[in-house]
């Protein structure tokens, strides 16, 4: 049984492989320190008073629940002072939050949203943080919101913590992909999987079936021929997972194999998609190529995206990479 710790883990990467420099290293540690604290106030539950909605709502009309305040306060709180960061940039937040000056300043920018799934938490399903960091622009004065919109391709770093019967931490610095389960006794994070490789081809698809209606033409057809089973064209039957929060459906994906949808639909024609590219599809979209997946909008690679705004958002199929090359050529 591994005994490596994340510290140890990240260490090496910066020492043996030359994958990462210090100040990020220190980064990453900060971020999963902030990880260990909202997951001790998940697990408290309805005996920490963290339950339910805060009666406020976020930048995109979303209702917050208490428990997304407290992981964005977690996560501000824990990075703006270690002189890693420039900024940092939440789904929780309207505008970007600048490290206050009495702060040094580092060479990175944080994106994260706090809680993933947060429509799950009272129901004790599987949630999580999902973060992404970038390097300030170089020659760069000062930090503006511009700062922030690099194509995912350009992220330094990326990784979810999933709060569910462990809480797991996955990262990628871009070599691989690695996993690390949070000893309680220990209080550490230490590496349970390294070098995760998603299958190419699967048997399962997430997505809600209940927007059927909704989806265009390509997204229909991929659907339809996973239904008709071993008597379709796909001559194999496929199961269907929907846990309505990305970072369980996308946990199970690194896991065994499958494939994640939240395409474009016609109730909002206007809007790209559903889920927010700099916090969710970029770092997400990485850690799924990392380990030999695919992530795509449907037409194009996702990490190559050119975001224009902070809160962009954009249809996501991301997965095993058969399959999502199947659905993406259905778009063309």
């Amino acid at each position: 049984m591994s005994t490596t710790s994340l510290t140890r883990y990240l260490v090496e990467q910066q020492r043996t492989h030359g994958h990462i420099p210090g100040q990020l290293r220190l980064l990453i540690e900060v971020v999963a320190r902030a990880c260990k604290r909202i997951s001790h106030a998940v697990n408290k539950g309805a005996l920490g008073d963290v339950l339910g909605s805060a009666g406020t709502g976020n930048v995109q009309g979303e209702i917050q629940k208490k428990l997304d305040i407290i992981a964005n306060e977690v996560l501000i709180e824990a990075n703006e002072w270690g002189g890693h960061l420039a900024g940092m940039a939440s789904e929780e937040m309207e505008g970007i939050y600048v490290v206050p000056n009495r702060f040094p300043k580092g060479e990175y920018l944080l994106l994260f949203d706090p809680l993933d799934g947060s429509s799950n938490i009272e129901v004790n399903v599987s949630i999580g943080t999902i973060f992404s960091v970038l390097k300030m622009p170089e020659d760069d004065r000062g930090v503006d919101e511009g700062d922030f919109l690099q194509c995912g391709h350009k992220q330094v770093a990326a990784g979810y913590c999933i709060y569910g019967p462990q809480t797991t931490l996955v990262l990628t610095v871009g070599d691989g992909v690695a996993m690390f389960t949070l000893d309680r006794e220990q209080g550490s994070f230490v590496l349970t999987e390294e070098n995760v490789r998603i299958p190419e081809d699967t048997r399962e698809f997430a997505i809600n079936m209940s927007n059927m209606r909704h989806w265009d033409a390509p997204v229909k057809r991929y659907i339809d021929e996973c239904l008709a089973g071993k008597e379709g064209p796909r001559g194999k039957d496929f199961n269907m997972r929907w846990v309505a929060s990305m970072v369980a459906d996308v946990h199970r994906i690194l896991t065994r194999g499958g494939i994640f949808m939240y395409p474009w639909d016609k109730r909002e024609p206007d809007k790209p998609g559903k889920l927010r590219l700099m916090y969710e599809a970029n770092p997400m979209g990485w850690l799924v190529e990392q380990a030999g997946g695919m992530a795509t909008n449907g037409k194009q690679r996702i990490l190559d995206i050119q975001p224009k705004k902070l809160h962009e958002r954009v249809s996501v199929i991301l997965g095993s990479k058969n399959e999502v090359e199947r659905v993406t050529s259905y778009h063309c």
